[in-house]
């Protein structure tokens, strides 16, 4: 039995087969952790509250007795906060929220996600850490935008030049996010 779970939650149009998050998961399984990789309904036009709804569905279904990691990515980084939002409870030791879109601009694929609710608070309470990835050139978040996240007050990582950090820029094996993943008891922000 693995002393660790991770919840890997994907973005609008899911992750695919060649993403970093599906390459995550696979790693994460070999290495004998619990791993659940749920694919949410319509992920081209997606619906937040069947989203939620389905993610907490998920969340019924995990081991009860192990330290939770949640690594988000993109609109998933949207969802966790939503679903966060109204929770009151800890859930996870840590969440990693790797190029969430602006809060700022919404989507038009995904309207009902926007607004975005940022509240310290919440996340605190839903996870012991949480640790927000950007990059300097993400074209669904300017590093102005990036601000809005990072004035939440949890830590905070720009790296340069990696694109919304998918597939398109080149994001299919990513072997510093798992090695934050298997960073249990350490601080994960090294770079």
């Amino acid at each position: 039995m693995s002393k660790q779970s991770y919840l890997i939650l994907h973005g609008l149009g899911g992750s695919g087969q060649d993403h970093w998050q599906t390459w995550l998961a696979h790693e994460l399984a070999e290495r004998n952790y619990h791993v659940s990789y749920p694919v949410f309904s319509n992920f081209d036009s997606p619906n937040k509250e069947v989203w939620l709804e389905e993610l907490a569905g998920t969340i019924e279904t995990l081991p009860k007795h192990q330290p939770l990691t949640v690594i988000t990515h993109s609109l998933g980084c949207i969802l966790w906060l939503h679903y966060t939002a109204d929770l009151n409870k800890n859930i996870a030791s840590r969440a990693i929220l790797v190029a969430p879109p602006s809060p700022r601009i919404v989507l038009s694929e995904a309207k009902s996600f926007f607004p975005v609710p940022l509240d310290r608070k919440s996340l605190s309470a839903a996870a012991t850490e949480t640790l927000f990835i950007h990059s300097s050139n993400d074209p669904y978040c300017s590093l102005n935008d990036a601000i809005l996240y990072q004035n939440i007050g949890f830590p905070s990582i720009t790296f340069p030049k990696m694109g919304h950090i998918n597939t398109a820029s080149g994001h299919g094996r990513w072997p510093w996010i798992l090695e934050q993943c298997l960073m249990s008891g350490k601080r994960a922000i090294s770079v």
